[in-house]
């Protein structure tokens, strides 16, 4: 038996390459209820996401997810794969498009490509990567894209952090 521990992560800096494509799984189902929170929550009043009978007049016939929804659950469909743990920040996007829209009940399936990377010349063990995140429907339409550039540190950071939780387990087993 051993006595190996493996903690979930995303990539350090070094361990990512420009121009290989992850995809993420599992996919998520966007109910009428997530669309509704979100809406509410963001403060988002636009019928075309909230009122029914007023959407079914409208050009799709139905109400719409919302966009900003569907663009944080595809980034979020990213982190366990490429981000957690590793992430400094989120510097923000150069580009964001939803060509298609998503309706409730439609599965969002995601993908990201490693579009370039460079080290921080300012902030040492840390780099700028942007990401181009893809996200399509159930049918394979694709519904939204979004190039994002985030801080991430290279792998000098896990040794800092894993002595960091150590120190934490020994302070807490001693009952400092």
């Amino acid at each position: 038996m051993s006595d190996k521990v493996i903690a979930q992560r995303g990539l350090w800096l070094d361990e990512m390459e420009v121009g290989a494509t992850y995809k993420h799984a599992p996919g998520r189902t966007i109910t009428e209820a997530d669309n509704t929170l979100f809406t509410a929550v963001s403060m988002n009043t636009q019928a075309l996401h909230l009122d029914a009978a007023w959407s079914a007049t409208e050009p799709f016939g139905e109400r719409l997810v919302n966009s900003m929804f569907t663009l944080a659950t595809l980034i979020g469909l990213s982190v366990s794969q490429l981000t957690q743990g590793t992430t400094v920040g989120n510097l923000g996007f150069s580009e964001v498009s939803f060509p298609a829209p998503m309706f409730h009940g439609d599965t969002l399936y995601a993908e990201t490509t490693i579009v370039d990377k460079r080290n921080s010349k300012s902030r040492p063990g840390q780099g700028i990567v942007t990401f181009e995140h893809r996200g399509y429907n159930q049918d394979g339409k694709l519904v939204a894209k979004a190039v994002r550039q985030a801080m991430m540190f290279d792998s000098s950071h896990e040794s800092a952090t894993t002595k960091s939780a150590a120190d934490t387990a020994d302070q807490s087993e001693s009952g400092k």
